[in-house]
């Protein structure tokens, strides 16, 4: 009779998770070498230094295996880290922290595929878009509303073109 696999998610610095809350003491009782189960997530979270990411560790209690699973940083995270700010605007109508151009957008957008409904590259920087509106950040140097009306009206259709991935 095995017992049922512990699942234990946290948010973690790309790179610089430890044995400390939220993980070690959430996996204590599963029995896991949690200096093992650190190493495993700080290897698979090292492309995201300097972000928060969301990670799942499934172990089974019973054989002491592990694994690590690696979400995708919030689309806000990866705008900042984009821009070089630590946080965004608390006044995103009147104070501007960043700007984005649409080489970045598409780099945020392609990050995000795994996560965002769109298909279309067009569509998924708009969804991008949509989060530097709440967070203070321009593209092209306009506000987020204009770049996605002329988004919408298709003066960046060349630049936009082609899938994110099949449908």
């Amino acid at each position: 009779m095995s017992s049922q696999k512990v699942i234990v998610e946290a948010m973690v610095e790309g790179g610089k998770a430890s044995g400390g809350p939220p993980i070690g003491p959430a996996l204590g009782p599963t029995g896991v070498n949690i200096f093992q189960v650190v190493t495993k997530i700080n290897e698979v979270t090292q492309p995201f230094s300097g972000l928060k990411v969301p990670v799942k560790i499934v172990v089974n209690p019973d054989t002491k295996e592990f694994e690590v699973e690696v979400g995708t940083p919030p689309t806000s995270a990866l705008i900042l880290k984009e821009i070089g700010q630590e946080k965004g605007s608390g006044e995103p109508n009147t104070a501007i922290i960043g700007n984005l151009t649409v080489d970045q957008l598409k780099t945020i957008a392609m990050a995000k595929e795994p996560s965002l409904s769109a298909v279309t590259m067009k569509s998924a920087v708009m969804t991008v878009a949509g989060t530097c509106v709440s967070m203070g950040v321009t593209i092209e140097d306009m506000s987020a509303k204009e770049f996605q009306a002329e988004v919408r009206e298709g003066k960046w259709d060349s630049q936009l073109e082609g899938l994110l991935r099949e449908a």
